[in-house]
């Protein structure tokens, strides 16, 4: 089966998030997002096509999701979405494969910045646990429709690593 609507995908899907560096628009956002549904269209584990889809959010953040319950991906497959992105990140002059950036919310817009600099801001108050934070480590479809993707800080590792002493964090947070 080609790429379904991603709503359509059920809860147990395997889900990988990229995040983009810049936010995507006009012709940059058409081009990547046509780039990666025509790889979805034919995206196929040793020649069995996968039930996939994928969704765009906040123009910075790809989610794509695998049904696994139909034909789980295999190694190669999944070196196959890469590659497609690395192809984007050389194109577009950005990353999407860098996974060590912190993604949060400040002033309404979206922020990238460092691990360090994230903690250093934890430090002074400048953020907290009621910051809404990107969790891009979550790995099925009914985590990101549960809110644990999106959400504030306390309910992800985000809260283990920093904010420490700003209380105990929820049960069942996800680890980087």
């Amino acid at each position: 089966m080609p790429m379904v609507p991603f709503e359509a995908l059920p809860d147990e899907s395997r889900l990988w998030v990229f995040a983009v560096e810049r936010t995507l628009e006009g012709g940059d956002r058409e081009t990547f997002l046509g780039s990666v549904d025509q790889f979805l269209e034919t995206w196929a584990a040793h020649g069995v096509p996968l039930t996939c889809g994928r969704d765009f959010r906040r123009g910075r953040f790809l989610l794509v999701a695998v049904d696994e319950a139909s034909v789980p991906p295999s190694g190669c497959s999944i070196d196959a979405m890469v590659g497609v992105l690395k192809d984007q990140e050389r194109r577009l002059g950005m990353q999407i494969l860098d996974n060590t950036p912190v993604w949060f919310v400040a002033a309404g817009e979206v922020q990238r910045t460092s691990r360090s600099e994230f903690s250093r801001l934890a430090e002074e108050g400048a953020v907290g646990p009621e910051t809404v934070v990107f969790d891009n480590t979550v790995t099925r479809l009914k985590d990101a429709r549960a809110g644990r993707w999106e959400g504030p800080a306390r309910r992800s590792w985000h809260q283990r690593v920093f904010f420490k002493h700003s209380g105990a964090a929820e049960a069942g947070t996800s680890h980087p």
